[in-house]
């Protein structure tokens, strides 16, 4: 089984070259699993379920997801707080229940929202994970945010002036709290998100640690292509799953609007053009030959199964470099609204 810490080495390709290793580890449309730390397997394409539950008609990430299978996704990114974990599991059981496939074959990662952080909150948090998709386990669940905020049934707590309620983080106490869970066989494997080198030192420097975290899910696209996280978490057997892996909305409400719109880049529209691929599945697979995992979102049907055409391609060392070249280190996701609190994690250098 390939592991994603083989094909860079502090950022650069080893001697053999991209499509050499692709080759060897068979990456294909049924084939794109890497190792995890602990010995489980993760694909590298998966779809992001998010969709604003304020405009996304009901029903929506059902058929998505059932259509998504049947392309080819048997990984899937979703939360708790999206508000449609039920119907990502429904589509999943359904897809079970008429032999399309079997319950091993899905990748399901859920994840821990910052007001359930306080250790006796964890395992309620997944139970409530599990109740919606009714589903006896899931196969990663992460920290979504190293930021805490005050427990209670609202997910966003503000005060009578508006401003966020926070709530002392602990995040060595919710790791515990974590493995606890995966000890009980609630979930397979345990990872974080938007966590830095400092937030990820600490729990890889926690006394009696039992499980380490296997991934770190983090923005990461030819715009931002976080070199120097990248390294650390190979160096730490820690795989990236890359966020917003071909760009973002333009919505101005919370994207960083100074980035430039990453799909009208002229290099990857370019390279596009000699494989027949659009500048999507460019972005796409670069980041899966790097051994990023990547979630791009979509409820829309023909990109869906646009996304998933990225096996029959392999860029050459060259076209990497140069897309890597492209790093401009500007985020479109930077949560500015909550960068008061004390473990927002984006005021490091990585």
């Amino acid at each position: 089984m390939f592991k994603a810490s083989r094909v860079y080495l502090q950022g650069r390709l080893q001697t053999n070259s991209v499509a050499q290793i692709c080759t060897q580890m068979n990456l294909t449309a049924e084939n794109h699993r890497i190792l995890l730390s602990d010995g489980n397997q993760i694909p590298l394409l998966g779809l992001g379920t998010y969709g604003d539950p304020r405009t996304t008609p009901k029903g929506t990430a059902r058929e998505c997801v059932k259509l998504a299978i049947d392309v080819g996704y048997r990984h899937f990114d979703g939360a708790l707080v999206y508000f449609n974990e039920h119907e990502v599991g429904q589509a999943i059981r359904e897809k079970i229940a008429d032999g399309t496939v079997r319950r091993e074959d899905i990748f399901y990662c859920g994840k821990l929202w910052n007001t359930f952080h306080p250790p006796q909150l964890v395992r309620p948090a997944l139970e409530r994970t599990l109740k919606n998709l009714k589903l006896d386990y899931v196969d990663l669940y992460i920290v979504e945010l190293p930021m805490a905020f005050k427990p209670g049934k609202d997910f966003y707590p503000t005060d009578k002036n508006g401003k966020h309620i926070y709530h002392p983080t602990d995040l060595c106490a919710t790791w515990e709290a974590l493995e606890a869970c995966k000890d009980a066989g609630l979930v397979k494997s345990l990872g974080v998100s938007n966590f830095n080198r400092r937030q990820l030192e600490l729990l890889l420097n926690k006394p009696g640690l039992k499980h380490k975290p296997v991934s770190n899910q983090v923005e990461c696209h030819p715009y931002f292509t976080q070199p120097k996280l990248l390294e650390f978490c190979r160096q730490h057997d820690i795989v990236v799953v890359g966020y917003c892996p071909i760009g973002s909305s333009r919505d101005s409400s919370w994207v960083n609007l100074k980035s430039p719109p990453l799909l009208e880049d002229e290099l990857l529209v370019n390279i596009g053009r000699k494989y027949n691929k659009s500048t999507a599945q460019v972005a796409l697979r670069f980041n899966v030959q790097r051994g990023v995992v990547v979630i791009p979102k979509s409820f829309n049907l023909e990109r869906i199964k646009h996304n998933f055409q990225i096996f029959d391609f392999a860029l050459t060392e060259e076209e990497m470099r140069a897309i890597e070249a492209l790093n401009k280190n500007v985020r479109f996701v930077e949560l500015k609204m909550w960068s008061d609190h004390p473990e927002y994690p984006f005021h490091d250098d990585y």
